[in-house]
């Protein structure tokens, strides 16, 4: 994490992560004269606007640096900001976060409390796990598109104060009893149609289905042309599902792309015939990469996330199983935990539920304020809960 990127030369056609004597991680202290109840919203769904968080996220200086970290006072000492930005070569969510836990356990100190079984296992720092006999690593290298200089490769978040962006970024909580609720209402669903089997309704495949049925709404209000075909793309960690396993705190990317796809007109309905639709395509999406073969289908990876974002994919960034509140530097958990980077990604983040509040999944999104498209999102998702429960 305090090295750099080095790109493919003659002699080594491979990417490196690698790390040079005085190579170090930037780390940034500031002050922000911002209130912290300017950025947190008594409103679980009220939105904070981007432009007001972008200060407290620090850009990865250039050289091909994959780590950044910047700790913000903020106004009249009322609140600590740490903000972390990883390059994602480096690792995924899953590395990243436990790469977080182990800090945040070394800084609190031994006298603090220990962290659960899962965040207390060390790193597992060995690509060689990795087998790869198919040779994916260079057939998805020529899918990238080429890198025309060594700054080419820079990770940049972009400038989200710039004048047109105006986006908000709001979370909303989903609460066990909804979670239930739609797990119920997908069953009876499938019993009213005569399926012997109903799809699977994990309280994440619960989260994803409304989220996703929700946003289509939306977004189909908002245009007359609209895909015959709706996408929604979200990650499977396949550490366990490799042959062989790979350890559970591997540290690098060990992910592949699951897409759920269904009928626009379907999943775009609202009441229970989007919510089933959007909920039969995800549990089919993750059936479709955990059964027995699945990797085989690897060699086509990137011709069919290319193929769901050119008709305008809803992705995913997090898991609640990465448990970002239950990181504390022993000053305390986080108040609130947001993902700025889905403000230019557009994609919706997941996270385990702040805690007080009796568990559930929140879900973080981003979207343009001054046209209303926030309003229209946070409208849907309140239809949606007061009809479920």
């Amino acid at each position: 994490m305090a090295g750099h990127v080095v790109m493919p030369t003659p002699t080594e056609r491979r990417h490196q992560l690698s790390y040079r004597p005085g190579d170090a991680v930037p780390f940034t202290t500031a002050e922000y004269d911002v209130d912290i109840d300017h950025l947190i919203a008594d409103d679980d769904s009220a939105p904070v606007q981007v432009a007001a968080l972008a200060p407290l996220v620090p850009h990865l200086p250039k050289g091909r640096a994959v780590l950044a970290v910047q700790a913000t006072l903020l106004l009249g000492g009322r609140g600590l900001a740490v903000g972390v930005t990883v390059h994602h070569t480096t690792c995924d969510g899953a590395g990243s976060t436990h790469f977080l836990h182990t800090w945040a356990a070394a800084a609190a100190g031994a006298g603090h409390r220990q962290l659960p079984p899962p965040q207390a296992q060390p790193p597992v720092i060995d690509r060689e796990l990795i087998p790869d006999p198919r040779g994916l690593y260079d057939m998805y290298l020529r899918s990238m598109p080429p890198v025309v200089s060594q700054d080419g490769f820079e990770f940049v978040l972009g400038k989200y104060q710039d004048p047109g962006e105006d986006k908000a970024l709001a979370t909303f909580t989903l609460s066990q009893q909804l979670l239930q609720s739609i797990k119920s209402a997908v069953a009876d669903e499938a019993a009213r149609r005569g399926m012997v089997t109903p799809p699977r309704c994990s309280s994440i495949l619960a989260t994803y289905g409304f989220i996703w049925s929700c946003y289509s709404q939306v977004r189909r209000a908002k245009t007359s042309k609209s895909n015959n075909t709706s996408y929604f793309l979200f990650s499977v960690d396949q550490r366990s599902r490799l042959k062989p396993p790979v350890p559970d705190k591997y540290f690098g990317n060990c992910c592949c792309p699951a897409i759920a796809r269904a009928p626009t007109d379907e999943v775009a309905a609202g009441g229970m015939v989007g919510l089933f639709a959007a909920c039969a395509a995800v549990a089919a999406a993750v059936e479709e990469e955990v059964r027995e073969g699945a990797q085989e289908r690897w060699d086509a990876c990137v011709a069919r996330v290319k193929e769901a974002v050119a008709n305008g994919t809803l992705s995913v960034a997090g898991s609640p199983r990465f448990r970002v509140y239950d990181l504390d530097f022993g000053f305390g958990p986080p108040a609130k935990v947001d993902m700025v980077s889905v403000a230019k990604t557009g994609a919706i983040s997941v996270a385990d539920a702040r805690p007080g509040g009796g568990g559930g999944v929140e879900v973080g999104i981003s979207l343009p304020a001054a046209t209303g498209d926030m309003d229209r999102f946070r409208q849907t998702v309140a239809q949606g809960m007061a009809w479920l429960l």
